[in-house]
């Protein structure tokens, strides 16, 4: 009995606090910053789902965290599993408590005819009386992306915005504010052929192109701002393309079907059951885990255990003597992806467009004259997933090449390679987007493989390390085979690093010699 009271006062207890605090001060600054006094505009998705599932782990990790340790686990990957636990008790609460602001704080404004809006405050729901969709002059953009853990998803996306006027007679006038927003969507394998895909694409849009003609898009009961999302930026891509209307700044909207008083579904209930599931998991299992004596004696006495884990994992990111360049171009690639996120190109993923405006690489336009767009290519990156694996790469080969190559000749050669791979892309492909670090990164495991069998390293090293290599390497490029990854750019950066690591290995085993006497 002492010691569940112990667990529920130094453990329990304070992850309720944590829980509670979180998804309270976090939707009131939500409210308060955002819907409220609207001070800035952030992409939706990060507001309603990355920052309520990134957040959560700071006080986790720093304050919960240390307090496990009192606890008797049998490995360390249970205290993990345990801690995951309790952020994912945290952010799935706080991702519906967020749902339910949106809705619930937005109020509906009645209007006779679209005009009337610039008279009243700006809220997040209208309806209207008198109106007119034009269907004749809308404008419409097609876009696709990839999705799933190994690109294994190919999205097909139509984006069609209509002019909503006053009246039928309004379509001889050159301006139009107000847009309408329908989105049409379908999912189809990313392992078929181009030719397959483009077969799949032009049946999409016969699909598309009658269900729009049959619809009726004067049939609803209110309609919705679309906010500062990825859809936005598509609708607003759709009505560029329109010829007929000229537009400053277009403002979007959503039809809804059901009763405006429906607009919050469920989201309340599903709050509170999944507040209180998350809580009774937490607590049931920490009923069956047992305490150290010596290390809540030394908890007590206020012997906190450092975070050492923390120290060395920022460590991986701070120049230091013979890991100086590798921390600098992993800093450099992460900087670049997150200014992108905040300027509202996404967080997952971005589009070719926006990559194109930032530097990507493309042959019809490198060619061109653009020839920088070799080097910009690998510092930029299609989304999180593409980033992280990449610096992972990055982190593994730079530990064991920069401290033999030395800063100058190691950053001179990630560059080179970096630049015969996107080379390599634009040879090999007529018009694809090409962007990554991992052609450069690539061309650093063909340099360290052609160094493992010149025997610049230590037999015994070279013998540990050159099949792993090679698996891996070959991996990644079998995994390019299924679509969706510039193999090109990968085989590009790995030759060239193989020959200079060849050309360079009668040096370094001098170096390394000299070194060693």
């Amino acid at each position: 009995m002492k010691d569940f009271v112990e667990k529920i006062k130094l453990i329990y207890f304070p992850f309720l606090v944590i829980t509670l605090g979180f998804i309270l001060i976090y939707t009131f600054f939500h409210w308060l910053i955002f819907i409220k006094l609207e001070l800035f505009s952030i992409k939706e998705d990060m507001l309603k789902f990355w920052l309520p599932f990134a957040l959560p782990c700071i006080p986790v990790y720093f304050f919960l965290r240390p307090r496990l340790k009192i606890l008797k686990f049998k490995d360390d990957n249970k205290s993990t599993g345990f801690l995951f636990l309790a952020v994912l008790a945290i952010v799935v609460p706080t991702v519906i408590a967020q749902e339910y602001l949106i809705t619930a704080t937005g109020k509906i404004t009645v209007l006779e005819d679209i005009s009337e809006m610039q008279k009243f405050e700006k809220t997040k729901y209208y309806s209207l009386k008198d109106f007119y969709i034009d269907k004749k002059n809308i404008g419409v953009f097609n876009t696709s992306s990839i999705s799933g853990k190994h690109n294994e998803y190919f999205n097909m996306e139509i984006y069609v915005a209509m002019p909503i006027l006053q009246r039928a007679k309004d379509t001889s006038k050159f301006e139009c504010e107000h847009w309408l927003g329908k989105q049409y969507s379908k999912q189809i394998s990313n392992n078929l052929s181009n030719e397959e895909k483009k077969s799949h694409y032009k049946e999409f849009s016969k699909v598309v192109n009658e269900e729009f003609t049959h619809t009726n898009f004067r049939d609803f009961t209110y309609l919705e701002l679309i906010g500062n999302t990825e859809d936005h930026d598509n609708f607003s891509y759709a009505i560029e393309e329109n010829t007929n209307f000229d537009f400053k700044k277009p403002t979007l909207f959503e039809a809804h079907n059901e009763p405006f008083k429906n607009r919050n579904g469920e989201k309340m209930k599903y709050f509170f059951i999944s507040l209180g599931v998350g809580l009774f998991i937490w607590f049931f299992i920490l009923l069956f885990i047992k305490l150290k004596p010596y290390e809540l004696k030394k908890f007590k006495n206020g012997e906190h255990t450092k975070n050492e884990s923390l120290k060395e994992t920022l460590e991986f990111f701070i120049p230091r003597e013979g890991y100086y360049v590798t921390p600098i171009l992993m800093n450099l690639n992460i900087a670049i992806y997150l200014i992108m996120v905040f300027a509202g190109f996404g967080f997952m993923s971005f589009k070719g467009k926006d990559l194109l405006e930032w530097g990507a690489n493309f042959r019809p336009i490198t060619t061109d004259g653009q020839w920088w767009r070799l080097l910009t290519s690998t510092f930029m990156h299609g989304g999180i997933m593409h980033l992280a694996t990449n610096m992972f790469g990055l982190l593994f080969i730079g530990l064991f090449l920069e401290p033999v190559l030395g800063k100058k000749r190691y950053l001179l050669i990630y560059l080179a390679t970096g630049i015969f791979a996107s080379l390599a892309s634009i040879w090999w492909y007529d018009a694809t987007v090409s962007v990554g670090a991992s052609g450069a990164i690539f061309g650093l495991y063909g340099l360290f493989i052609a160094l493992l069998l010149t025997k610049v390293f230590p037999k015994e090293f070279s013998n540990a390390f050159l099949v792993s290599t090679l698996i891996f390497v070959g991996f990644n490029l079998l995994m390019g085979l299924t679509g969706g990854i510039d193999n090109a750019a990968h085989i590009g950066g790995l030759l060239s690093g193989f020959i200079i690591g060849i050309i360079l290995s009668p040096r370094l085993k001098e170096e390394m010699e000299f070194d060693e006497e």
